[in-house]
């Protein structure tokens, strides 16, 4: 199994941007150094506590200072780009990465986001817009046919190549046909992670759902890649955790709920969940009222918190529950007392990860 990291980034709103990207840059160098083989970093342009409106520009500002970790789009929400500027931007970002670059991609989902796209999430058009508007990018990357693209509110014209004066749509990706692309998914029986089966793209699972979700999620991909032929790939999987490590369970339990992770949740993600798609996914019974989703309850059903042993053996029921996976997302927290983020990522990453080394992918149970 390996270990990767889905920074959204989170960040207590009037917080300095010019000291939050700098704390953001200063975690990936620590993942590289620790040997997380991934992060992927989120796109948002109106939620002030997820304030990185531009993942490209961070992440080409990450590889300068990283080594070998993979660096991912967590992700790029089609419905706010132009898609000719968009594979542009990719493509050359994906030249600076020289096979670090991983391309993930989606519709978004913070309601803030969807009005300036002028998009009603309740109508489903957020999900055309983004096949749509990945699948001009392709065509662009493959073969760039001169003409006018219009649709979705966006137009652009590929104009007719000049070689005198090398007039013509140029820059490709790195990597052929083009980076690894992904996509996540949070509802049950995701359309979009159904996609991803069908695409044969990385599917990804964040951290806002319950194992009884999880389930459903593999179902969707599985389904999807069904339809198209193919056969799903458990090691391409990712599951996103909220984890936190410390030395005892006590400690990790009291670190969490009254600490970053604590604050996070009450403060952002349940009012955000509660007002979008409601608290369905956090609920180990959907019957349950929503005034049970309290922190206690999300620490003892949906976060990873304890030791390490304790954190090795809930990753590892998790793994077992689904069916298996390829790699584990933690999500990333701002503990205003950086240490504690760096003892518990340290943990993770030494003591937790190799109690897990004999898992690989092929599922533990029978799906």
């Amino acid at each position: 199994m390996q270990c990767g990291y889905f920074m959204m980034p989170m960040h207590v709103p009037g917080s300095d941007p010019s000291e939050t990207l700098q704390a953001d840059l200063a975690q990936i160098e620590r993942l590289d150094q620790l040997g997380f083989e991934e992060a992927w970093i989120g796109e948002h342009f109106t939620a002030e506590w997820e304030n990185i409106p531009g993942p490209d520009i961070f992440i080409a500002a990450a590889l300068e200072r990283t080594e070998r970790i993979k660096l991912g789009t967590g992700v790029t929400c089609l419905p706010n780009h132009n898609p000719f500027h968009l594979a542009h931007r990719i493509a050359m970002l994906d030249q600076l990465a020289r096979g670090r670059f991983l391309w993930g991609v989606g519709s978004g989902g913070f309601p803030g986001d969807f009005e300036v796209a002028g998009i009603d999430p309740k109508s489903g058009r957020q999900r055309q817009v983004t096949i749509d508007g990945i699948d001009t990018i392709l065509e662009l990357w493959a073969d760039p046919k001169p003409g006018t693209y219009e649709r979705h509110g966006w137009t652009f014209t590929v104009p007719v190549p000049d070689a005198e004066i090398a007039k013509h749509v140029y820059l490709k990706p790195y990597q052929r046909p083009h980076p690894p692309i992904a996509v996540a998914g949070v509802t049950e029986k995701s359309d979009t992670l159904g996609l991803a089966g069908e695409r044969g793209w990385i599917p990804m699972s964040i951290n806002l759902v319950t194992t009884r979700v999880l389930e459903t999620h593999w179902e969707g991909i599985a389904a999807g890649a069904a339809r198209a032929g193919r056969t799903p790939r458990r090691e391409e999987w990712r599951v996103a955790r909220t984890i936190h490590v410390a030395e005892t369970d006590d400690h990790a339990r009291r670190e969490a709920i009254d600490g970053a992770i604590g604050r996070d949740f009450h403060d952002y993600f349940i009012p955000l969940q509660a007002r979008s798609r409601g608290l369905g996914g956090l609920k180990v019974d959907p019957s349950m009222p929503d005034a049970e989703v309290t922190l206690d309850y999300l620490c003892d059903n949906v976060w990873v918190v304890g030791s390490p042993a304790t954190v090795a053996r809930k990753i590892r029921d998790l793994y077992e529950a689904v069916g298996g996976f390829g790699s584990i997302l933690v999500a990333g927290v701002d503990w205003p007392d950086v240490a504690v983020w760096d003892r518990s990522t340290t943990l993770l990453a030494t003591e937790v990860m190799p109690r897990l080394a004999d898992l690989g992918a092929a599922p533990a149970v029978a799906v």
